[in-house]
């Protein structure tokens, strides 16, 4: 194909980090993915060419090697979902059927016991994956994990609506959809897992970090339809990308959505770090570290997306970003016109401090 949109590098103050074993880990999760025989062998054989095992090395650096693992093998086994029931199988322009086999699957997260699906590898790979958050999470954290996977299949199911359709949302609605179907909100209680620790509802439920885990999944959902834009348009028959609802609905070139995508995606950035210091300098400890988390998830999945063969697409190379910048396009301190997110700029004062890296909690507890 034809030479494609140049990504600049993009915005991060947030520093990398990955976990000293992540090369085993990702070996591990490979084995995992073949262990259960999660997804055709065709898509099996691609996503452990992608190194899922080091994305989830870099979201928790710092975590407990057995729940770095598992949350390798959860991405790994999300992917054979989201690649092979609801971007490119049968029923991915079928949403009734697709909310029922998700329903199915949504039944054995919550009951592993119950005999549903008892030949389907994606249940059986499901069930070795709550046995696993049981044993290294709380009852209340096992329980979170359940509704964060209801709130990821309900918001591809909507997607598969617009598939069918061959509808390109607006931006608010994109913009709402996107918060959930990017798999992002499901890796949360592993956050903590990862750490030993439990956030108090009191902090998790507060206005300020709701927003603050908001935007996480906004700069990892913007940054991926930004990275994976090459490979998406590529491809054939219907997409959804961020791009491509700025080009229907704002009459955008693809090199102007690309400039008003990153100027999205750097203000929101601006306004985590600023949101994510003043949760630091107030919260317990316990949030110290959530907080840390959500950044280094953040990172990581930056790291991970101009990493990846899954988005520099080697037989068809993107011309995506080896490096990041340390300077925004945007930091205008004024919401996005986009309804849905803009309450986040009520919440503190307006400047960006994208100079200060979040810190690192100054305590672990147990």
């Amino acid at each position: 194909m034809g030479p494609g949109l140049i990504v600049p590098p993009i915005f991060s103050p947030i520093p990398p980090a990955i976990h000293p074993r992540h090369a085993e880990i990702d070996v591990q999760t490979a084995a995992w993915a073949e262990t259960f025989r999660i997804g055709s062998e065709e898509l099996r054989g691609r996503l452990v060419r992608q190194e899922i095992g080091t994305f989830a090395a870099r979201i928790l650096p710092e975590g407990r090697e057995e729940v770095v693992s598992l949350l390798a093998d959860f991405v790994l086994w999300l992917f054979g979902v989201d690649d092979g029931l609801c971007e490119e199988g049968d029923l991915s322009r079928r949403p009734g059927e697709l909310a029922g086999a998700l329903h199915r699957l949504l039944r054995v997260a919550h009951n592993p016991e119950v005999p549903v699906l008892p030949d389907d590898p994606l249940a059986a790979g499901l069930r070795d994956l709550r046995l696993r958050v049981d044993r290294y999470g709380t009852a209340a954290q096992a329980a979170r994990w359940v509704d964060t996977l209801r709130e990821y299949f309900f918001a591809v199911v909507w997607e598969a609506a617009h598939r069918d359709a061959a509808t390109v949302p607006d931006l608010n609605d994109y913009t709402l959809m996107r918060l959930y179907d990017g798999a992002t909100t499901v890796v949360l209680p592993l956050l903590e897992m990862g750490h030993g620790y439990e956030l108090q509802p009191h902090e998790r439920d507060s206005t300020a970090v709701r927003a603050a885990t908001e935007m996480m999944s906004f700069l990892i959902t913007w940054d991926n339809d930004i990275l994976s834009y090459h490979k998406e348009k590529r491809g054939t028959g219907y997409y959804l990308n961020a791009l491509r609802v700025l080009e229907e609905h704002r009459d955008l070139t693809p090199e102007q959505a690309l400039t008003t995508a990153i100027a999205q995606r750097d203000r929101v950035m601006c306004l985590f770090m600023r949101l994510a210091e003043h949760l630091s300098d107030e919260g317990s400890p316990q949030l110290r570290q959530y907080v840390a988390g959500l950044a280094s998830f953040i990172r990581g999945a930056e790291d991970w997306g101009i990493s990846s063969v899954r988005y520099t697409t080697p037989d068809d190379p993107a011309q995506n970003p080896s490096v990041f910048t340390d300077r925004p396009t945007d930091s205008s301190p004024e919401p996005l016109d986009i309804p849905v997110i803009a309450w986040w700029w009520d919440l503190l004062p307006t400047r960006c401090a994208s100079s200060r890296a979040v810190r690192r909690p100054v305590q672990r507890t147990a």
